[in-house]
């Protein structure tokens, strides 16, 4: 079914509450690490707030989408997720509120703008709202999310305004719970009000489910005449995405590195949702196609590792987490030079 884009009406609402959060500023006295959340009116769903801005390098309201969303916040803020990874973007479960310079803008951002007849000037003071899923290009809001990207904004001025008095408003009465406002009711009129709530564990969406071929790795460890040296294994979001649909997606790329020599010996693509599948497919392939191995496989995520283990164990290849990948870093580089002309900072 078709996503449905905001009517005239609702971005005149979204850009009314992302005016409003605008000029309070509230990036001034808030860091990005005072969470708050907001229900969804239309569905129930939480959505987990922040306000960045406080080091001035991004303007925003964040709203992590659920306890999926909430979960890649935390490990980012606990350090767990890098935050130079050139992965990190793709790995956001968001809507977003951000305020940019003109030209970080769409034609089709500055068309509304034109349509509602407002005015913006200088610099990170042009409204951008995006959402962001997995393994997708940031996208244009559909008419549900500017709907509760609006609502978002209106909460966060309340949040906000009361934490400049009382930064204890979110201290929490015990570990692990949230404050989050719903819909409710205040003195006999709807309205909305503080819930302490905590929220549910996030579902592991892309953990891979491995299912191995007994019959075509045995055959495989046959074919195999030639076990040497050491290679590296990783699986990343290429940097260029795809067009199949509406919304543009960053396929996954596999790639295999000599790790003594930095010599990619193959490399392979697949849509982010088929992970588990193709990648050990591609992997099989180059085995059954080469017949070579090696005694040892460096990764350096704890994915790849549980994904890689019943192929390893069965062709008796010993498996090893590292840090640092060097070679696939290196390989990274160059792509990064060969579609943008630089190495990504």
């Amino acid at each position: 079914m078709p996503k449905r884009e905001p009517s005239l009406k609702d971005w005149k609402e979204l850009y009314q509450a992302a005016t409003d959060f605008m000029k309070i500023k509230p990036w001034t006295w808030m860091s990005d690490s005072d969470l708050f959340g907001v229900q969804n009116p239309q569905n129930g769903g939480i959505g987990y707030c922040c306000v960045m801005g406080e080091i001035e390098e991004v303007f925003a309201l964040a709203v992590y989408l659920g306890s999926e969303g909430l979960d890649t916040y935390l490990r980012t803020q606990s350090g767990e997720i890098d935050v130079y990874d050139p992965d990190v973007l793709h790995i956001q479960r968001c809507l977003m509120a951000s305020f940019e310079d003109r030209e970080s803008l769409e034609k089709a951002d500055l068309q509304t703008i034109k349509k509602l007849d407002l005015k913006f000037r200088g610099r990170s003071a042009w409204p951008l709202f995006r959402s962001y899923l997995p393994g997708y290009v940031p996208w244009f809001v559909t008419k549900e999310e500017a709907g509760f990207l609006t609502v978002a904004l209106e909460q966060a001025i309340d949040v906000a305004l009361r934490f400049r008095k009382d930064s204890d408003i979110l201290d929490p009465p015990r570990r692990g719970l949230v404050l989050v406002r719903v819909p409710g009711s205040a003195s006999g009129k709807a309205g909305w009000k503080d819930v302490w709530l905590e929220p549910a564990a996030p579902v592991k969406e892309d953990q891979p489910v491995v299912t191995v071929d007994e019959i075509r790795l045995r055959r495989i460890k046959k074919h195999i005449t030639n076990r040497t040296g050491t290679w590296e294994i990783d699986f990343f979001y290429f940097p260029v995405p795809v067009q199949e649909g509406e919304r543009p997606y960053f396929p996954r790329t596999g790639v295999i590195v000599d790790h003594s020599r930095g010599l990619v010996l193959h490399n392979w693509l697949a849509p982010p949702w088929t992970l588990s599948p193709e990648f050990l497919k591609g992997l099989l392939d180059f085995f059954e196609e080469t017949g070579i191995a090696p005694k040892r496989i460096l990764v350096n995520k704890p994915e790849n590792l549980d994904m890689l283990k019943p192929i390893t164990s069965a062709l008796n290849i010993d498996l090893k987490m590292v840090d640092v990948l060097e070679g696939t870093n290196e390989f990274r580089t160059e792509m990064d030079v060969h579609f943008f002309g630089h190495p990504e900072d």
